[in-house]
């Protein structure tokens, strides 16, 4: 709240981005015109890296805050460089994960009104997503002329806070002197199909047309009923108008900052969207992008579907750990979102270590499978030991990382990863990765589905429930096998399962449904009890928040 911030104005101007390309939200914030990527090409200089992490713990490893510090130590370093963020979701905001904005010395400002409201994007997408329920709705109510058969309806409302008690609802609707009872829930506005959208079109053009293909629900012919059937799709564009423009700030040290889109990457893609990622790569020579969780759900995500469809190639990832992070996965502590953390986690356990260490090297692994260098950061905490930091640098290598550096960007902004961008730097000197995806869109779904199960998670099998299984065979005779594949599953360890820490081995992946994201591109597969809509813990951290005597909002760091 301290920090002394540049106009917005002369942040654009330092990237190149024209006043008239520039709708500017107060002095800090603004959104950048689509009309920019007329002029753009992304350049053939620019490299694109990726910062991911280990199977991060509750309290988080500091993905955000070494991807703020790495592209402000690129600035430092002279190279040209933006960092791409997704936007805050107020359920974690007010629950167990906090902020959205990194921390320290290494952060995004304003960061008060970016993790509240914003510039709004995110009350756009719930109301296009409900918006489409709504005329959903009432097409059932007035004649149903398309023959929508009510308990097919799979298209589900959603809401921006955390609320356990939505997630399933049931209720009725008169059609005629007929009552019908409908089942269906709220999911988080960050896990919708709208948001995912936001996050994976190319264009304007290209999110009208995934808006109009969303499946809503089957006809009781067994047909699918698109929202271009309900003539939904252009209003919901025209609410999205202006989300859809990618949003500007900038970090604690001036370095250029865009936020766009906020899917979770335990239930969707987890990335920041590829219209911000596109107008970055084609002003900056560096362009610094995060992915949600551990390499297994947001990396995975990032590069078998995102980077699909906008044919980005990665040229290095950063994966972050901490030694906290890398003891949690012993199995030697039990943490619980909102609960204490037994304090012997930050003490020195060599032995904790090691047996932790097989999630960072399945981690480095993981990322290797897509042809991506991996280069570790570790993220040094006060309690850490020098004799602790040099054993993980040297297992580090070990597993196949191409380097490892100790990091201090949230106490020393760009100085502490100051030594992480030159040997980014160093290691992406030559253009190019051998970047490839995991699977081939003309797989199955079920091998799609048992390839990432099996060589991402370490499963043995995977199991489907009936339910499942008639799914799969319906979105395959409809023509949707092409699809990606998003798997939604626990972000706290590599199975389904987050009792299981480390690396486990030969478990079965239970997949209980599947739902169709036509709109967004992928075919999404809940594993085990997986919700998109979460609750509260025992104590939220909205307790803490509040606004002082000066108007300024306090308890969110």
């Amino acid at each position: 709240m301290a920090q002394k911030i540049k106009e917005i104005e002369k942040v654009a101007g330092s990237l190149g981005i024209r006043r008239q390309e520039l709708a500017l939200n107060g002095s800090f914030k603004a959104k950048v015109d689509l009309s920019i990527l007329e002029r753009l090409r992304v350049r053939p200089r620019s490299r694109y890296i990726l910062v991911s992490a280990m199977t991060p713990t509750p309290l988080g490893e500091g993905k955000t805050v070494t991807t703020i510090g790495l592209s402000m130590a690129l600035n430092r370093l002279r190279c040209k460089a933006a960092c791409t963020l997704r936007q805050s979701s107020l359920g974690p905001l007010f629950g167990a994960k906090g902020m959205a904005t990194g921390g320290g010395a290494s952060q995004v400002l304003p960061m008060d009104e970016i993790n509240i409201h914003f510039t709004g994007d995110t009350h756009a997408v719930g109301v296009a997503n409900n918006l489409l329920v709504s005329f959903l709705e009432n097409e059932i109510f007035h004649k149903n002329l398309l023959g929508i058969d009510p308990g097919s309806v799979t298209f589900k409302r959603c809401l921006d806070i955390s609320d356990r008690s939505l997630r399933h609802i049931r209720y009725s609707l008169k059609v005629g002197g007929e009552k019908l009872d409908i089942t269906s829930g709220f999911e988080i506005t960050a896990a919708s199909e709208v948001m995912s959208i936001l996050t994976l079109s190319g264009s304007f053009d290209d999110m009208r047309k995934r808006l109009a293909g969303i499946i809503v629900a089957r006809t009781k012919s067994g047909e699918c009923v698109f929202a271009r059937d309900l003539k939904a799709d252009g209003m919901m564009a025209a609410v999205l108008k202006d989300a859809a423009k990618p949003n500007l700030v900038q970090t604690s040290e001036g370095t250029p900052c865009f936020i766009h889109a906020g899917p979770f990457a335990n239930v969707s893609i987890g990335s920041s969207s590829i219209l911000a990622d596109r107008i970055a790569l084609g002003l900056c020579d560096y362009v610094v992008t995060e992915s949600g969780f551990g390499a297994d759900c947001g990396a995975e995500k990032f590069f078998d579907i995102k980077c699909r469809y906008s044919g980005f190639k990665p040229d290095a990832c950063v994966l972050v750990c901490s030694l906290r992070g890398i003891k949690a996965q012993s199995e030697k502590f039990r943490i619980v979102p909102g609960e204490n953390i037994d304090p012997a986690l930050f003490r020195q356990d060599a032995r904790a270590l090691e047996d932790g260490s097989a999630n960072l090297k399945k981690q480095i692994e993981n990322i290797r499978l897509f042809g991506i260098p991996v280069v570790v950061a570790i993220n040094i905490f006060p309690t850490d030991t020098e004799k602790e930091i040099e054993w993980v640098s040297r297992k580090a290598l070990e597993f196949g990382a191409i380097d490892c550096q100790a990091t201090t960007a949230w106490r020393d902004g760009s100085a502490g990863a100051l030594k992480l961008a030159q040997s980014v730097v160093r290691h992406t000197a030559k253009k190019g990765s051998d970047f490839r995806f995991l699977y081939e869109e003309t797989a199955s779904l079920e091998d799609k589905i048992e390839t990432i199960a099996k060589k991402i998670y370490g499963a043995g099998a995977v199991e489907y429930s009936s339910e499942a299984k008639e799914e799969l065979d319906f979105y395959s005779k409809k023509g949707f096998a092409s699809l990606p594949v998003c798997i939604a599953k626990t972000q706290f360890s590599l199975s389904h399962d987050e009792a299981l820490k480390g690396a486990p081995q030969g478990f079965v992946l239970p997949i209980k449904d599947l739902r169709l994201c036509s709109g967004a591109g992928f075919v999404l597969a809940h594993a085990s009890t997986m919700q998109t809509m979460p609750g509260l813990p025992v104590c939220p951290r909205g307790r803490e928040v509040d606004v002082n005597d000066k108007g300024e909002v306090t308890g969110m760091s």
